[in-house]
């Protein structure tokens, strides 16, 4: 009789035993407050009363590591990545915000170094707002605004032409303001020494004041506007 009483105050001991340390592993996991402290708590409590807080705690962590993993890089390519290895952590949106901005940035130098109406249009329709997209539309107003070269000569060797543009610009630069060597676009074979971009009054007045220095030119429009 005596053992049968035993056994029930056995267990009751082993229960608060049980719990004891699952108190103080809770304690000291919280006092670390780190994901290896919530990892090791919950391999050695895996059912025990604070896992599910300890499963929180550590989700938490993780998720501001990779966020701040992500920030430090400040790329497009770290953004992403925080986004498929945490799709709905706390900086989800954040992050979107930045993949979405920095994708922005990039279309924008892009079209800026493109230069043309079509492109600036194609990024305008990608991105309608923002500081880029009044940036576009203040270029692509300038470009549709000077959209005529004056047209000086033309060669079939970029040599040539380059030759050409030297001397042009030496005795014509100040009229021009600048003297250019375009380059054949779609099935034209033509190297053209032309003026930068110039609205259409100023690209006849100026080949008017050539002409009166005996120097052939015409007005074109200049391509990609």
């Amino acid at each position: 009789m005596n053992t049968l009483k035993t056994i029930p105050l056995v267990c009751v001991i082993a229960v608060l035993v049980a719990c004891s340390s699952t108190e103080s592993d809770w304690s000291k996991a919280q006092a670390a407050n780190t994901a290896a402290a919530y990892q090791n708590f919950l391999r050695e409590h895996p059912g025990g009363a604070h896992a599910q807080e300890a499963n929180d705690r550590l989700q938490k962590i993780q998720d501001d590591e990779a966020w701040s993993d992500a920030q430090q890089s400040n790329s497009l390519a770290a953004y992403q990545q925080y986004l498929q290895k945490e799709p709905n952590g706390a900086h989800a949106s954040q992050a979107q915000d930045q993949v979405t901005a920095l994708q922005r940035a990039a279309a924008w130098q892009t079209a800026r170094a493109t230069n043309t109406e079509p492109a600036l249009q194609d990024f305008l329709q990608k991105y309608s707002t923002g500081q880029e997209a009044d940036e576009a539309r203040a270029q692509l107003q300038k470009l549709q605004s000077e959209s005529y070269r004056v047209q000086l000569a033309t060669f079939k060797q970029e040599q040539d032409a380059n030759k050409s543009r030297d001397s042009l610009k030496t005795r014509f630069g100040s009229e021009l303001q600048e003297v250019v060597v375009v380059p054949p676009a779609g099935t034209e074979k033509l190297y053209r020494v032309a003026s930068g971009p110039m609205t259409e009054d100023d690209a006849k007045s100026a080949c008017a004041k050539l002409k009166k220095a005996h120097q052939r030119c015409e007005v074109i429009k200049r391509q990609g506007a």
